[in-house]
């Protein structure tokens, strides 16, 4: 892969690792999005992985944006001119969010540090969200003059509501991991050296299941999120019509007839 993202895999287990600790992991180039997105793509490909794991290193999960690029005027921010700028939100961090957004493999966010800005948005994306205690979180961008130019927006009222994710854009405070989870941020807090394996713990039990079987329920997930009922009842029609004919679902049911452990192969 690239220079801003580590893959470790783990049977059918990935793990990305964002690997620029000394910007925070903040994502400053197109480059760094790039990798991202050709990363996700790549692992999409891939029929044996069947579960992500999107973590950083050193003291934080990601910074966000990289303001000093901002402040240069060069990199995924703001360029000359407004227009030149639009573009470059839409081929650069909105494409990586449309890629996180549009995988099919179900992601994990081990946030272990500093999640802020466009890095809180990046968590937002993943499926599951678990924290380390020393993990910190803000909408910040407010407090740097600008809007939530990555699809926060979005993202974060479908998860907390309107009034809450309001109440954290419109005053760009930080909060920590227990408050994070009181939000419904996150679902758990673990000690900072327990995050990883409290993912991996998660992951495996994700991926024990039946992998075609995996992928269509999180794009029903994900479907259900703006669609109406009479939509998703069609769509789940269509989808159960394609994992019945598979030889995962046949030995789930004559496993279960047999009163054994399931074996799947992932046909």
């Amino acid at each position: 892969m690239g220079e801003f993202l580590k893959v470790e895999r783990r049977g059918k287990i990935a793990i990305l690792t964002m690997i620029k600790p000394e910007s925070m992991n903040a994502i400053g180039t197109h480059d760094d999005c790039q990798d991202i997105v050709q990363t996700l793509r790549q692992l999409g490909e891939d029929r044996g992985v069947s579960a992500i794991i999107l973590t950083g290193s050193g003291k934080a999960f990601s910074a966000g944006g990289n303001l000093k690029s901002m402040q240069e005027r060069k990199g995924i921010g703001v360029l000359d001119q407004p227009d030149a700028t639009r573009s470059n939100y839409r081929k650069g961090v909105q494409a990586v969010i449309r890629a996180l957004m549009d995988c099919e493999i179900p992601m994990i966010a081990a946030v272990n540090g500093h999640a802020i800005g466009l890095g809180c948005d990046l968590a937002c994306t993943c499926d599951i969200r678990i924290a380390a205690e020393s993990a910190k979180f803000a909408c910040s961008f407010i407090k740097v003059g600008i809007v939530p130019g990555d699809g926060g927006a979005w993202l974060l009222q479908k998860i907390l509501g309107y009034p809450r994710a309001a109440e954290l854009f419109l005053t760009g405070d930080r909060f920590d991991a227990a408050t994070a989870k009181d939000y419904g941020l996150v679902t758990e807090v673990v000690p900072d050296d327990e995050l990883l394996d409290r993912a991996i713990a998660i992951a495996e039990r994700i991926v024990c299941n039946p992998p075609r079987a995996l992928r269509l329920t999180k794009r029903l997930l994900r479907e259900a999120q703006h669609s109406r009922l009479n939509d998703i009842l069609e769509l789940s029609a269509a989808y159960q019509a394609i994992v019945h004919e598979t030889a995962d679902n046949r030995e789930a049911i004559n496993a279960f007839v047999e009163k054994r452990e399931p074996v799947f192969t992932g046909d």
